[in-house]
């Protein structure tokens, strides 16, 4: 039996509104953990000593795991059900988490970067079972809007966690500079102004090791077949289906403008022309970006039920590239509030793009989950690349020109993808 068509009967008849709950709260996790790298960044970047291109590191070792861990994730579904695997992704965060106590006593960055991947591995776990599964409990014609909907829990968690990160990362910036430093001085002093990151990422695995036990227990409201074991080159071989494909690509472009906009944030909020603030003020306004997230997707919900999918994404999309304009071509508040408006753009694409992408995949939902999980790579390569614009340049202004390329594609699919498939 194929695994998806087993599992929608089985998770329409355990109680969806239940489950539905559950899948919210994993959104919520997964997302806030994510965008607590915004703030991990300019710690670790003013620490070490880095470049945009090397601080820009973090997102790379962190989005790498979708690429490395997305299609083994979707086998262990196939395997094992969503329950226990969900409860895989969620040991794997908390051991991810752990590992920042390693990382803080060594001082090292690479050691980070590590722990940042494990962390990451668990999370794409997760998310190869939240997406899909959202999708299954309810109406298939009106899973755009649900998935929208479950994703406006992704961006609440993505609100609150910069705010609280600001302040217990970014509040204790030194004053210091490592640049001074060198040998076991500069070691000490890097283990000792890290164990900020290492405190929040411990509590963080307290919590995580809690969810994961309440899932274990919960494990059998959702009655699932085993599925087929399926191999990685027929899960490519959807890459040839044009409307996939192009899909799976504006995943990797939207994941990546997203990410590396809010990567920059603090950094490109504290430059004198845009709003000139210290680092933990430029912190606490990193949720304004991603609350936007939130409050377009909650509204979005509404307009994807009404309009086109396609089309709406469209509109947002050019909505997105006319702020990112305004924002390089201004100066103080309009530029920096123009820069966080995309937020509200960015709101409704993820989910708009994944069930557009997904279309009548039928019994490989599983298999196409997967690789569009892999396809949020693009949040370790398209930051990169607009890190690398700005040491170039020498300009974060002149770097956003990146995600508006991002965003051109992602119009374009929107306009090809606004009829059903």
């Amino acid at each position: 039996m194929a695994l998806m068509t087993g599992n929608t009967k089985a998770a329409q008849s355990a109680g969806g509104n239940d489950l539905r709950i559950f899948v919210f709260a994993l959104f919520f996790i997964f997302g806030g953990i994510t965008s607590l790298n915004d703030v991990v960044i300019p710690k670790l970047k003013a620490l070490f000593t880095l470049n945009y291109a090397e601080a820009m590191l973090v997102q790379s070792a962190f989005f790498a795991a979708y690429f490395i861990i997305s299609l083994p994730a979707a086998e262990i579904v196939k395997r094992f059900g969503y329950m226990r695997t969900a409860v895989v992704g969620l040991v794997t965060m908390t051991i991810g988490c752990l590992l920042f106590v390693p990382a803080s006593a060594s001082g090292q960055f690479g050691m980070f970067l590590f722990a940042l991947f494990v962390l990451a591995a668990g999370i794409t776990t997760v998310q190869v079972v939240a997406n899909p599964l959202i999708s299954m409990l309810g109406n298939p014609a009106t899973a755009h809007s649900r998935l929208t909907f479950a994703q406006a829990f992704n961006s609440l968690g993505t609100t609150i966690f910069p705010y609280v990160g600001s302040i217990l990362i970014l509040g204790s910036l030194s004053t210091v500079d490592p640049a001074k430093l060198s040998g076991a001085a500069l070691d000490s002093f890097r283990a000792v102004e890290t164990q900020v990151v290492e405190h929040t990422y411990l509590g963080l695995a307290a919590a995580l090791a809690v969810v994961a036990a309440v899932v274990w227990f919960e494990r059998k409201r959702l009655v699932e077949a085993p599925g087929e074991p399926g191999s990685i080159a027929a899960a490519f071989a959807l890459l040839k289906r044009p409307r996939f494909g192009f899909g799976a690509l504006c995943i990797f472009l939207y994941v990546g403008a997203e990410v590396a906009i809010g990567s920059l944030m603090v950094n490109y909020l504290m430059q004198s022309s845009v709003l000139g603030v210290a680092a933990e003020d430029a912190g606490k306004h990193v949720p304004y970006y991603w609350g936007g997230a939130m409050v377009g997707r909650f509204v979005g919900t509404y307009f994807l039920r009404v309009y086109s999918p396609g089309k709406v994404l469209a509109c947002f999309t050019t909505a997105a590239i006319a702020l990112l304009a305004i924002s390089a071509n201004s100066v103080g508040f309009i530029s920096g509030y123009a820069l966080l408006a995309v937020g509200l753009c960015n709101s409704i694409m993820f989910p708009t793009i994944f069930s557009l992408a997904s279309e009548k995949l039928g019994d490989r939902t599983a298999e196409g989950s997967g690789i569009i999980c892999m396809a949020i790579v693009g949040g370790a390569i398209v930051p990169w690349v607009t890190g690398g614009f700005a040491d170039l340049s020498h300009s974060l202004k002149f770097a956003l020109v990146v995600p508006a390329v991002c965003y051109a594609t992602i119009l374009s699919f929107g306009w090809y993808a606004r009829r059903p498939a």
